[in-house]
């Protein structure tokens, strides 16, 4: 890596007049001056991105990038920081909950008539969505809710049912 040497004189760079040149230039013709710049070719075909990046390394260029002491903070911070390389892993079921948990089929015709205590569950784009029925209510996640239907709304992020959401609605003209 190249140190920074405060006592070579850097060209000027009329920033205004290099912007409006980028700004003139054809995506193709951006694609080419990025790889004048950089040394690698970029996949990028977005105008203003393209401006952004090359006129941002024109000026690192002309300016002299980041000073080493503050080249050796970036790199401290990176090291230490906390990044998530994967997903989190799914919890765990609960045994105690999982036994009085109902896993309601479409094949089956459920019942709407929910009893305090009792389970559902249901697997919405591979996340678990599990609700406990109380007497006054539902609890997911820890909070209260009125109705099926709110659940399903902060699940889905749509208004649905509740109880087509969790297959328990009744059919039609079924008693």
């Amino acid at each position: 890596m190249a140190t920074v040497d405060s006592s070579t004189p850097r060209p000027a760079l009329n920033v205004e007049k290099e912007l409006a040149a980028l700004q003139r230039m054809t995506v193709n013709q951006l694609r080419e001056k990025y790889l004048e710049i950089f040394g690698d070719p970029t996949n990028s075909r977005h105008k203003q991105w393209l401006i952004k990046r090359t006129i941002w390394r024109m000026q690192a260029n002309a300016e002299g990038d980041l000073s080493e002491r503050a080249r050796r903070r970036a790199m401290e911070l990176a090291n230490d920081a906390d990044l998530r390389m994967m997903a989190p892993r799914v919890k765990k079921p609960n045994p105690e909950a999982v036994e009085r948990t109902i896993t309601v089929a479409t094949t089956i015709q459920p019942s709407t008539d929910l009893m305090p205590g009792m389970m559902l569950r249901r697997d919405y784009k591979g996340r678990a969505v599990t609700v406990l029925v109380l007497a006054d209510g539902f609890e997911f996640e820890g909070e209260r809710y009125k109705s099926l239907t709110a659940i399903t709304q902060i699940v889905t992020g749509k208004h649905w049912n509740g109880f087509h959401f969790f297959g328990l609605r009744k059919k039609a003209g079924a008693k």
